[in-house]
């Protein structure tokens, strides 16, 4: 199911470089206390920042403080946000 959707929708996997790794590690450091920030979501907004992309996603509590990261929301009920 997944890599289908992953064809549908033309989604690309990136791959977890040092950099990536790096840069969620800063992330959890600095915001885990203030923000609750976990590995999961920090490895998921640095691979957006290094790789230059916007998030789409429908927790965007989780990284709305996060400079330089480009959020969407997205709502798959499709409701009007």
């Amino acid at each position: 199911m997944f890599r289908w959707t992953v064809r549908t929708y033309g989604w690309r996997i990136l791959p977890l470089t040092e950099e990536i790794g790096s840069r969620a590690i800063s992330y959890v450091e600095e915001y885990a206390l203030s923000h609750g920030m976990r590995m999961g979501d920090a490895l998921v907004a640095a691979s957006a920042v290094v790789s230059g992309l916007g998030l789409l996603t429908g927790n965007v509590r989780h990284y709305r403080f996060l400079p330089g990261l480009a959020l969407e929301r997205y709502d798959p009920a499709g409701r009007s946000v």
